[in-house]
């Protein structure tokens, strides 16, 4: 079984600065599969070690994904950030939403999968308990989402960051995390930390959705994808026709998904969805 990583950026809409942030861009996604891969290839590493490490880096990089230090802020200006991670074998899942002072909610979000019997726990005390960096609100709060927020109102921002992992055992973990909407109401919890909708994991399938949060809940759409997967269609197809789901309610968006076989599919149905994979033994691609 040859490890495949991928990864994505968030989905929407092209804006007038894109190309010329393309380039810096897409370095910072080869960086953080790097990140993953050299997760990947240590001893002991797995893929929720790849997941974590690639979406971690993608939380601390502030110039360009909603997600961690840099995340979309809600009305009020402050940060709620949120994320979950699934593993497929035994189909365990952990989730963090309204977080403002942990530093890597991914990790606060494999915590809760790890070291409690619970799915999804909201606020920072969980990942503070279990010695997870802590740091003042104002440390995810940038000029850039100030300006942004200030001129665009409540215009929401579909940015996410996801990975999804094969590894050499055939184990296969999804993980996600996000800001939510630019501008959401303090208190909104979106897709990416419910378990089902923005990810999923199983013993066919690793799923990371980005999007329009509540679409994407109100189909299930991970999970819809999963189960379309195993009543036979191919993969390609399952993630089309979970996309076209999420239009039929209005909503867009986009997902990275790896079957047991090593396949990834990467659509999506806004202008863009920057994306990045390796496989073992080939060069890896990125696309903003």
């Amino acid at each position: 079984m040859r490890p495949v990583l991928v990864i994505h950026g968030g989905a929407g809409p092209r804006s007038p600065s894109r190309a010329q942030r393309e380039p810096a861009m897409r370095a910072a996604l080869l960086a953080a599969l790097e990140r993953g891969q050299q997760a990947l290839e240590a001893p002991g590493g797995g893929a929720i070690d790849a997941v974590v490490a690639a979406i971690r880096y993608m939380e601390d990089e502030c110039d360009f994904f909603n997600a961690g230090r840099g995340a979309a802020l809600c009305a009020d200006g402050t940060v709620e950030l949120s994320a979950g991670i699934m593993r497929g074998s035994d189909r365990a899942a952990g989730a963090v939403a309204l977080l403002n002072t942990t530093r890597a909610p991914i990790a606060a979000a494999r915590a809760v999968l790890e070291h409690s019997q619970h799915v999804l726990i909201a606020g920072d005390a969980f990942a503070a308990a279990h010695g997870l960096e802590q740091c003042e609100p104002d440390y995810f709060i940038t000029d850039r989402q100030r300006r942004r927020l200030a001129e665009a109102g409540s215009e929401f921002e579909r940015g996410t960051v996801g990975a999804v992992c094969l590894d050499s055992d055939g184990e296969l973990v999804a993980g996600t995390s996000t800001g939510g909407r630019r501008g959401q109401v303090p208190g909104r919890v979106g897709d990416t930390p419910v378990i089902g909708a923005g990810t999923w994991a199983d013993r066919r399938v690793a799923i990371s959705c980005t999007g329009e949060g509540e679409a994407f809940i109100r189909c299930a759409a991970a999970r819809g994808l999963a189960a379309r997967l195993a009543a036979g269609a191919p993969l390609d197809g399952a993630a089309s026709e979970t996309l076209d789901d999420v239009l039929s309610v209005g909503g867009v968006g986009g997902l990275i998904a790896i079957g047991a076989d090593g396949q990834p599919a990467l659509p999506f149905t806004t202008e863009v969805m920057s994306r990045a994979r390796w496989r073992e033994g080939e060069a890896a691609e990125a696309w903003v």
